[in-house]
């Protein structure tokens, strides 16, 4: 495994979603600002994905045919200079606007940066994928904190000091890209006989494997929107205190998705992941039927610890299925399918505006099902491709 290489590429990834984790926390502050609903307030968040949609297959398609690593610095800057914006412009469409550079900036830098992890992990790929998942997952931890700090200090406006990491890191990001990273986002030769990295593209498991990242992403997205504001109108909490709780939610996640990725490597892909979602099932029934803020804290915790075990099954799953497209894969496992999981959260404030922000979490306890019995279908990789080795060699025989 090139650690050093994976090092550079998850700070990348922790600057890049510190913005991400950064833009739901600030979702209270500007529903009191531009007077906002719900929905309005959810099609933010819609807009940073939808602009993230469009063109993260498109980066990973490139990634797989170009060597163009100079897109995971472009891809911080605009990242964390679009969350920059939300704090300096005075309209609703301006914050849609800014919202989508910023959701551009994470579809230019996750397939590439996926990319050279799966290429600098050897045979550790689950734990490199995992490491790759820790940066991303520090930086939605970290994200709600840092903005509250910021706009409770200075306001809206606030939310500027954000572009002074990302300006930061992408110059970082430069400099090893051009005397290093060149070397390491090139092809890597594979050992003969492989199981896993021969053969075909199974194109029917990456179909299903997709539908599932989707049903991930609606979780994901729906607890990491909707969460601060649970904890402020429904546990009558603080705008500090749901931050810290979204903090929470992600920081639990780190210890997931290390744990997600070594159990996957050692256990199978398919088992950890379905395992995770089926701990899903009790967990989110009874963190609604508490009323006790710690108690929530803690069953809040455990649904971000198991949500995460599936991060890095499913994207090295992606991998796996597609080894002639490992950068279009990521674009899909981590671009595509996740917005259009994220494109539910307007649909979940309007639950929310109708009928409740605990109806709204409600609607979130059916998807594991979903997820847990489409996971559950997937064939396990390296049997798949001995199959298709074994049934090569006989015709050409």
């Amino acid at each position: 495994m090139e650690y050093q290489t994976i090092a550079f590429v998850l700070l990348g990834h922790l600057v890049t979603d510190i913005s991400q984790g950064a833009l739901p926390a600030l979702l209270p502050f500007l529903i009191v600002a531009y007077h906002l609903s719900y929905t309005a307030a959810a099609f933010i968040i819609f807009a940073a994905n939808i602009a993230s949609s469009i063109v993260q297959p498109v980066f990973g398609y490139l990634a797989d045919r170009f060597s163009i690593p100079w897109l995971m610095p472009v891809g911080v800057l605009l990242a964390g200079t679009g969350l920059a914006a939300i704090g300096l412009v005075s309209h609703y469409p301006w914050l849609l606007v800014a919202a989508m550079v910023s959701g551009f900036g994470a579809a230019a830098f996750h397939p590439q940066g996926a990319r050279l992890v799966n290429r600098a992990a050897g045979e550790k790929k689950g734990t490199a994928m995992s490491i790759f998942g820790v940066g991303g997952t520090l930086g939605f931890a970290l994200g709600p904190v840092l903005v509250t700090a910021a706009v409770l200090h200075w306001g809206l406006k606030g939310a500027a000091i954000f572009a002074l990491p990302a300006v930061g890191t992408a110059g970082l990001l430069a400099w090893y890209w051009s005397t290093h990273i060149e070397a390491a986002s090139a092809p890597r030769p594979e050992k003969a006989g492989d199981p896993i990295e021969t053969g075909g593209d199974a194109w029917g498991p990456f179909a299903r494997l997709t539908v599932v990242v989707i049903t991930r992403a609606v979780l994901f997205y729906g607890f990491n929107t909707f969460v601060p504001l649970y904890w402020i109108h429904v546990l009558r909490q603080s705008q500090a205190a749901g931050a810290m709780a979204l903090t929470c939610f992600s920081l639990a996640g780190i210890l997931g998705n290390l744990l997600g990725g070594f159990a996957a490597d050692r256990f199978g892909h398919v088992r950890i992941a379905a395992g995770g979602f089926v701990l899903l099932l009790p967990l989110i029934p009874a963190f609604l039927a508490l009323t006790s803020e710690p108690a929530a804290l803690a069953i809040l915790v455990l649904i971000g610890f198991a949500l995460s075990t599936t991060y890095s099954p499913l994207i090295i799953l992606g991998q796996r299925y597609l080894p002639n497209r490992i950068g279009f894969s990521a674009g899909v496992t981590l671009g595509l399918g996740v917005t259009i999981g994220g494109v539910t959260t307007p649909l979940l404030g309007q639950v929310a505006d109708h009928h409740g922000l605990w109806a709204a979490l409600a609607v979130l306890s059916l998807v594991p099902l979903v997820s847990a019995g489409l996971t559950l279908t997937l064939p396990r990789p390296v049997h798949m491709y001995k199959r298709q080795a074994t049934q090569a060699d006989g015709v050409r025989r």
